[in-house]
């Protein structure tokens, strides 16, 4: 075993064995440096390997801290592995909930956006006023489907330093995550088909299967693990499904991410069944650590796999740029596009196209995933410290993102509109399911600094939540 492995293992012994505990900070680099007489970088490899882990997490200004342990995590009891829907119904209460968050002066915790003032307002602006004087008389016919040639090649770049081979023309440049999603479905399967969504699923995927009048397998997906995959095999053997849409990163609303394994696991049943999996891959860039995790679409040696990015979540949401490299569907995806929205801003293809092949956005990104660390760990403390102990909090390393549990009596869509009326916006859990399992869970977004009018948005949550009938 290399010895930076041995460190962590033996780092990590010392936490399980509770010399370190939640919220503490771990010696510095230069201290185990002196401490164990190893190389400084073979520390860092080690205490990277941890944060990769999700053991421990790198703070700004703090060093290391021991990352916050898993809770006792209740599941719903009445929660069955899989859930048919003939017919999807959410699109109301999405734009409800979502209009609420919108409102002046509201504390947005059901947000699914960033902090805006995280992202580089300014610099893009620059970025667009210089791509718009220099732009050609045929711009606009320059950017149509598959979108311009500049942004799909810095992309595809992008990939390749995940070690990835996907060509520019495989990739379709569209107005954000949600019309690469929702033309994929489209690709892939016609009103009445089978479609397997994740269960809790991001409301966006039961809103295009509403949408195009599909009908949902929604497959149990646990709050650490991921989808389960004995479920999912059961379905693809038993029911004609057409495609599979997950995600493997951060998942919305849980948090979780895929481990490699399961990743290759999920890839491999999918082949077997010819399934295409519609890969929603939108907080690719919000990870922890040192190293990029690769998504399912690395495995992919068949062309079956759509994966759907975006710059929303990492850069700026207003420009609503995002693609779909969607492999031997793409050419499919642009007819679609065509006779739909047409295409894509070509102003704003052209202003992130010059950005994102700037060493600004690096030096972003870098900022942003630091400051979004700082700040999610920085709420779950705060949460722990006000809420009541019957509440559980679900903390995964990356994304911004905390899932939490209510007792099961409560019902979060009542605590939703109790909350708005004092100001404070929540996604309630049936915001993330066709079914009633997961009224008593809420999502918080953890993306905001930890202000003092967001620390009294948390003890009135917490006040609302002590004072809900049982």
């Amino acid at each position: 075993m290399p010895m930076y492995q041995q460190l962590a293992q033996d780092l990590k012994n010392r936490i399980t064995q509770g010399v370190w505990q939640a919220g503490d900070k771990l010696p510095s680099l230069r201290q185990t440096v002196a401490d164990s007489g190893l190389s400084l970088m073979t520390v860092l490899n080690a205490y990277q390997l941890l944060e990769s882990q999700g053991v421990i997490l790198a703070l700004a200004k703090s060093g290391y801290i021991v990352a916050p342990q898993p809770e006792a995590f209740r599941y719903p009891e009445t929660q069955r592995q899989i859930y048919f829907s003939d017919k999807v119904d959410i699109n109301e209460f999405v734009f409800n909930v979502l209009q609420a968050s919108k409102q002046a002066g509201i504390v947005p915790f059901g947000s699914a956006f960033p902090d805006p003032s995280l992202f580089p307002q300014q610099a893009l602006a620059r970025s667009l006023v210089k791509v718009t004087r220099q732009m050609s008389p045929s711009f606009a016919a320059d950017n149509l489907p598959p979108g311009n040639a500049g942004l799909r090649k810095a992309i595809s770049q992008r990939y390749a330093k995940l070690g990835m081979s996907v060509a520019p023309d495989e990739i379709l440049i569209t107005s954000g995550a949600m019309e690469a999603l929702n033309l994929s479905l489209a690709a892939l399967a016609q009103a009445g088909d089978w479609v397997v969504i994740e269960s809790p699923a991001f409301y966006g995927a039961m809103q295009a299967i509403e949408r195009l009048k599909l009908r949902a397998i929604a497959v149990a997906t646990d709050p650490r693990e991921g989808i389960d995959l004995n479920a999912l095999a059961e379905v693809l053997k038993t029911y004609p499904v057409k495609a599979c849409w997950l995600m493997s990163l951060h998942q919305n609303p849980l948090g979780c991410s895929l481990s490699d394994q399961k990743k290759q696991a999920v890839y491999q049943l999918l082949c077997e069944h010819n399934v295409s999996l519609i890969e929603d891959d939108v907080y690719q860039e919000l990870y922890v650590g040192s190293s990029a995790p690769r998504p399912i679409k690395a495995l992919d040696t068949q062309g079956c796999v759509l994966h759907c990015g975006s710059f929303s979540k990492s850069l700026i949401a207003g420009y609503r740029v995002g693609w779909v490299a969607a492999g031997r569907h793409a050419p499919q995806l642009q007819r679609l596009q065509l006779m739909s929205t047409l295409s894509t801003s070509a102003p704003m293809q052209l202003a992130i196209a010059d950005f994102i092949q700037s060493p600004q956005y690096e030096r972003h990104l870098k900022r942003l995933r630091h400051t979004l660390a700082d700040r999610k760990f920085a709420m779950y403390q705060l949460l722990r410290a006000h809420l009541p102990e019957s509440v559980s909090v679900n903390f995964e390393p990356g994304g911004y993102f905390l899932w939490l549990a209510l007792p099961a009596h409560m019902d979060a869509t009542q605590i939703y509109h109790s909350a708005l009326e004092r100001g404070i916006s929540i996604a309630p859990g049936n915001l993330f399911s066709n079914q009633a399992e997961f009224r008593h869970f809420m999502r918080i977004n953890a993306s905001y600094d930890c202000s003092p009018e967001l620390v009294r948005a948390v003890k009135a949550l917490a006040q609302i939540l002590e004072h809900s009938p049982n």
